[in-house]
């Protein structure tokens, strides 16, 4: 089981938070994830400036998946735009 949260950038509109949302769980169902959940939190200041912004749409990814579906994920997420930041977790 692993846990990934990620933050958007803050000048997204709502449509563009979900297609991105789509976009990144799409993702995970293409390289062999399962039992996926997608959490929007909503916007949410930051506790530091990161990229220039002090605000972000934060969202939490559940799945159980194999470790190259999370390698496949975080690649994608390092040369997304619109990800200010990552983190991922493998939970018990």
């Amino acid at each position: 089981m692993y846990e990934v949260m990620y933050i958007l950038r803050p000048d997204l509109e709502e449509e563009a938070v979900k297609a991105n949302m789509d976009k990144f769980a799409e993702i995970v169902n293409a390289n062999g994830g399962s039992d996926l959940k997608v959490d929007l939190w909503g916007k949410r200041r930051l506790a530091y400036e990161i990229k220039k912004f002090n605000e972000g749409f934060y969202v939490l990814m559940n799945f159980n998946g194999e470790a190259r579906t999370v390698q496949e994920l975080e690649r994608l997420m390092k040369i997304s735009d619109v990800i200010i930041k990552f983190l991922t977790t493998k939970k018990d």
